[in-house]
């Protein structure tokens, strides 16, 4: 009987691949990144252990993949329909903020968060996984939206870089980490508008 280990046929790879980094989510986020092996992962598959390292060559591998596959989803989103600013600058930073702020209060977000700070000190390379997969990437997106407009004159002269940072810190202020702790719920739709808003008048009162 076939099993998604099985080697594939053409077209099939990608099917197969997305169903490994699937199982491997739920189990690191389910048992964190010490406790699963990869043993474990290809007996949830039905393959054996060796089939598995055909997709995958180690744990930190795997572990990468499932990190930038779901880091990628939510730049995508975030990012992929911000083309320029326009004329409204306040509203295009609103629009950014809002869709920043929502993916990264998702659950399943804050549990990446928090599965790389509980075993970052025993597997210190989760970090740099981390931070390669997701951060930076979003880094260089918030660089290509604020340089041109630093260029332009419309924002005040300054590293596009340094600027995208505190956007992010700013947007984040209070209320991710009260949402990390588990100190508050979910916030709706309008409280994380309410949030995006005040934060983008402090931004541009600072960079505008």
């Amino acid at each position: 009987m076939e099993t998604l280990l099985d080697t594939p046929a053409p077209g099939k790879s990608e099917r197969r691949r997305q169903a490994i980094l699937e199982v491997a989510r739920e189990l690191f986020q389910a048992q964190g990144y010490a406790a699963t092996s990869m043993s474990e992962i290809a007996a949830r598959l039905g393959g054996s252990k060796g089939t598995l390292y055909n997709y995958f060559r180690s744990k930190e591998e795997l572990f990468a993949a499932f990190m930038q596959n779901t880091c990628q989803v939510g730049a995508d989103e975030v990012f992929q329909n911000m083309g320029p600013a326009g004329e409204d600058l306040r509203r295009a930073l609103n629009e950014l903020g809002v869709n920043f702020l929502t993916f990264l209060l998702r659950p399943e977000t804050m549990a990446v968060h928090r599965l790389v700070v509980a075993e970052g000190e025993r597997f210190p390379e989760l970090g740099r996984i981390f931070y390669e997969a997701g951060p930076r990437r979003g880094q260089e997106s918030l660089v290509n939206f604020f340089g041109p407009l630093i260029e332009q004159g419309r924002m005040k002269p300054g590293d596009p870089l340094e600027v995208g940072r505190w956007f992010k810190d700013i947007l984040l202020a209070d209320v991710y980490n009260r949402k990390l702790w588990g100190v508050i719920d979910e916030l709706t739709p309008e409280q994380v508008r309410d949030h995006v808003t005040k934060a983008v008048d402090v931004f541009l009162a600072a960079f505008g």
